[in-house]
């Protein structure tokens, strides 16, 4: 089977939550005005770059983001956030005062997903990035990011407003 040379994490840009460090899942927040400058710095870095395959969270954030930066994506559920359940809304300090020393990777999310859940759409994601035949753009939200960092730690993959694999043939 052909196996794309690059996959590239497009992380999107800058919502009002993201910069006050609430966590967002099911809200679906538009970009603010420097989260689209961050899309528009973002699009010369993929001038001359292709793609066989840009999927996207179906997400405002992130549709929005692919928009700016020249892409079209085909939309999967795969790719939203990481459900926060009870936790929508809260920054990280809050839920600390709740459950000392939580983080998202080691604690519980109630009403939310849990890593296992998360590892489920990403495998989905994985599997159809793979089968693709050239180079992958996969348009991610924030704790994606950081889901897909660990996930990808073997890849090496850089990181500034996107990510890249190394080539992987």
């Amino acid at each position: 089977m052909e196996m794309p040379a690059e996959i590239w994490l497009v992380r999107h840009g800058e919502t009002e939550w993201s910069r006050s460090g609430q966590h967002t899942s099911r809200t679906d927040l538009p970009l603010t005005s420097e989260g689209e400058r961050q899309a528009e710095n973002l699009k010369r870095m993929l001038i001359g770059q292709s793609f066989a395959l840009v999927l996207s969270s179906p997400l405002k954030r992130a549709v929005e983001t692919c928009r700016l930066v020249g892409l079209t994506p085909e939309l999967t559920d795969d790719l939203r956030e990481w459900d926060y359940g009870d936790y929508e809304g809260l920054t990280t300090a809050e839920i600390q005062k709740r459950v000392p020393g939580w983080t998202i990777f080691s604690g519980a999310v109630p009403k939310g997903e849990t890593v296992e859940q998360v590892a489920v759409r990403a495998n989905r994601v994985i599997t159809k990035a793979l089968a693709s035949a050239g180079d992958v753009a996969l348009s991610v939200t924030d704790i994606y990011c950081g889901y897909w960092q660990r996930a990808g730690s073997a890849w090496n993959l850089r990181r500034d407003s996107c990510w890249r694999s190394p080539r992987l043939r």
